[in-house]
């Protein structure tokens, strides 16, 4: 459990549970903020029947443990950040260039 203050605090959660080919699969954009500025986030992609660890996230962002780093089929590596609005910006591009890969796998 986080022990950061809860002053002022917002989250703004978003989770969009998808249909069709990837039926079962979430897609997660979770931000907290403090006085206007995000202070803590996760951006997540699961499916479960791509990746069966780290909760079955395929892809994510998020800065718990202090640090601002991407998860990936369950290898965790640090990230640079600018800002959340960036990141997400990376997170969705990549989301949508692992399903144009899965899409084309299924037709071969």
């Amino acid at each position: 459990m986080s022990k950061k203050s809860a002053s002022a605090r917002t989250v703004v959660a978003e989770v969009f549970r998808l249909r069709g080919r990837r039926r079962g699969a979430v897609l997660k954009d979770e931000a907290w903020y403090e006085n206007g500025k995000v202070v803590e986030y996760n951006l997540a992609y699961i499916n479960r029947r791509i990746c069966r660890v780290d909760h079955g996230r395929v892809l994510g962002y998020d800065n718990s443990h202090g640090f601002h780093h991407r998860h990936f089929m369950g290898k965790t590596e640090p990230v640079e950040f600018t800002s959340y609005e960036a990141l997400a910006e990376r997170f969705f591009h990549e989301v949508h260039e692992l399903w144009r890969i899965e899409d084309a796998e299924e037709q071969s």
